[in-house]
């Protein structure tokens, strides 16, 4: 059997030979409305806490999330007229971003949570984190979190509150909220009883700007399904309630799992690792995941790469015994650096294994083993 991978700037194809391959992917949705149908619709119903005039930050996602930006921009100038408004790209702790690549017109607050230069202090969660995060949210009238709802290997969910924090918070303070990672409910689909959710929503409560919820939900085809709007933890949960059956898969957990997906996921293995975290589940005790990203970028910042994300985020939640290995576009040498083996090709991997899971498009799927 040959299968195409989603790997890169290219697909990755992989002869499994007579292997049993058993290929996981999400139920296919029908085509959705128009976007901007979507948009109007939910803004019509959010009731909005803005005076004409009103000093607007709309926060928009960096390039590392492929979502239609200026659609949402375009739909808050049609709900919202005559505002002065600021764009803020939430860049979290990836730092500065390329400007050009977010396919919006005029300038934007480039984030750098590495720098405390227009950074503001609100206060400390019930879990220590310290919240700082940009004034650009407290001296506006009106706050505006944009994004897509998705599987998140850690917060649940992606987009919601995270907009603000982490999107707009302290580099040292998000650090803090992700050590939460390694609680049991720190997991893709958990909203409710997820720590690291709780701490981030208690972070953005802080804020006493009046804030709106525009999210997209996306499903595992790319495409935005619905958008939700209105207050920032309902309508953000309301979306979860939608996207979270479009994700979920189930398979019997196999002795060798090869996971894999498409730019920008692939770029790096800062990226990359969470679609280890997505497949885990379905990886046997002493099994073998193979995940095959070809990382143009390469590994990204190697100490967090290593202990922030790897040692504590993705590695236990793997089975007893199994093996992390990556077929990358990276040299050994540049792997080996990491904590992360290096696979030379995907069949070399996995030697005679006579049984394979492959979960193409693996990094937002809510894995979920037969029992």
């Amino acid at each position: 059997m040959v299968i195409e991978l989603p790997y890169g700037r290219a697909p990755l194809r992989v002869d499994l030979g007579a292997r049993a391959v058993e290929v996981v992917r999400a139920t296919e949705l029908p085509s959705p409305a128009p976007l901007d149908e979507l948009l109007d619709e939910a803004l019509a119903g959010a009731p909005i806490a803005a005076k004409p005039g009103a000093r607007v930050t709309v926060i928009v996602s960096d390039p590392t999330r492929a979502e239609p930006r200026a659609a949402f921009l375009a739909a808050l100038s049609r709900r919202l007229p005559g505002g002065h408004w600021t764009v803020a790209v939430a860049t979290g702790t990836h730092g500065p971003c390329d400007p050009s690549a977010l396919g919006i017109p005029g300038p934007v607050i480039n984030h750098d949570g590495h720098a405390p230069t227009d950074l503001v202090e609100l206060g400390i969660t019930a879990y220590g984190t310290p919240v700082r995060v940009h004034r650009c949210v407290v001296e506006a009238d009106l706050v505006v979190c944009t994004g897509c709802i998705r599987p998140h290997y850690f917060a649940g969910f992606g987009a919601g509150a995270k907009a603000i924090f982490p999107g707009l918070g302290e580099a040292t303070a998000i650090r803090i909220n992700h050590r939460l990672k390694t609680a049991p409910g720190a997991r893709a689909g958990i909203v409710d009883g997820n720590p690291c959710r709780e701490d981030l929503e208690e972070a953005v409560r802080m804020v006493p700007t009046p804030k709106l919820l525009v999210n997209g939900v996306t499903g595992p085809d790319g495409q935005i399904h619905a958008v939700v709007a209105g207050d920032v933890e309902r309508a953000f949960r309301a979306g979860c309630d939608l996207a979270r059956p479009w994700f979920t898969v189930r398979a019997k957990p196999a002795p060798v799992v090869i996971a894999s997906d498409a730019l920008p996921v692939t770029a790096s293995l800062y990226q990359a690792s969470k679609i280890a975290a997505a497949v885990a589940p379905l990886v046997e005790p002493g099994g073998v995941l193979v995940v095959a990203a070809e990382c143009p970028d390469g590994v990204g910042p190697l100490e967090t790469v290593n202990e922030a994300i790897l040692r504590i985020g993705i590695l236990p939640r793997l089975p007893v015994g199994a093996r992390l290995v990556l077929v990358s576009g990276m040299e050994k040498s540049v792997v080996d650096q990491t904590l992360v083996e290096y696979g030379e090709d995907v069949v070399g991997v996995i030697g005679q294994t006579s049984r394979v899971v492959v979960v193409p498009k693996a990094s937002q799927l809510l894995c979920e083993p037969w029992t």
